[in-house]
């Protein structure tokens, strides 16, 4: 009796699966807004996804055990649109298959402005729905100018869950006001972020292959030491820089936004908490 009692209870209890390894959360934001116009959308797509299928990224895809990434299109306040949703890649077939996908996304705005606070609040609330727990989290942010529509990046980070994140900038650069000054500004955040620059859309695919190897085997200062850091920092000179944001309460930051520019998707719950900005450094990369 206690034997069939025993197969019994072994019969009805689900086996727990351990969730597969992972490096990696990425979000790939990509800038469509009015300055981009449809030669230089389709640069930056198919340079997307040709720096997916080269042999080193999925290379290193493999060697650090997979990475888990989504991607959305984003220009106004409200124009943000998915083009892949979350997706584990773990060898060539997955990877080659988002890179196809990536590819072929229909572009969905052609006419709205900069709205780089809104993307990036957009980007923080995605890892909510990200199905798997990876040990970095990065947002991966491009675009060929600044800010000019709704509040700034700095409320965002202020008022939308960003701990733990890096994000790091691809700034296609060109345009004025500059944007490479802005990206290095206002938009680097977390330990080790970091800014590539493109000389046009027709450089995009070579920054992105260059951005995407160095967020999948981790940022090359991240876990250093923050004195250790800051004396890094100090050392590159005038083309690094030292961030570091006050501590503030998110409601009051809220508030300084008019009611048109305060994101609906900001659930009242992170309207309470403290953020405090993470240290920062930004540089240009190695050419």
């Amino acid at each position: 009796m206690l034997a069939l009692l025993l197969v019994s209870i072994l019969w009805t209890v689900a086996p727990v699966r351990a969730q597969p390894q992972c490096a990696l959360s990425l979000i790939l934001a990509i800038d469509v807004s009015s300055s981009v116009d449809d030669r230089d959308y389709r640069l930056q797509m198919d340079g997307l996804a040709e720096a997916f299928r080269d042999p080193q990224i999925r290379e290193a895809i493999t060697r650090v055990g997979g990475i888990q990434v989504t991607a959305y299109e984003w220009s106004g306040r409200r124009q943000q649109v998915e083009i892949a949703p979350w997706t584990f890649l773990a060898g060539d077939a997955s990877v080659l298959a988002l890179a196809d996908r990536l590819q072929a996304h229909p572009r969905g705005h052609t006419a709205f402005p900069t709205a780089l606070g809104y993307a990036l609040g957009h980007a923080a609330s995605l890892f909510r729905s990200a199905p798997l727990d990876c040990t970095r989290k990065v947002i991966d942010v491009s675009g060929d100018g600044v800010n000019n529509e709704g509040f700034s990046p700095e409320l965002a980070y202020a008022n939308f869950p960003f701990e733990g994140v890096q994000v790091n900038g691809l700034v296609i650069a060109g345009a004025r006001p500059d944007p490479v000054a802005f990206y290095q500004e206002h938009v680097l955040y977390g330990p080790g972020a970091f800014l590539e620059i493109a000389d046009g859309f027709a450089d995009f695919e070579a920054a992105m292959k260059r951005k995407l190897l160095r967020e999948i085997i981790g940022g090359a200062l991240s876990g250093v030491p923050d004195r250790r850091r800051a004396a890094l920092v100090r050392q590159a000179g005038p083309s690094s820089r030292w961030i570091a944001g006050a501590v503030q309460p998110a409601e009051a930051s809220m508030r300084a936004m008019s009611s048109s520019d305060r994101p609906k998707w900001c659930p009242s719950s992170w309207m309470s908490t403290w953020v405090t900005m993470s240290p920062s450094v930004s540089s240009f990369s190695a050419q």
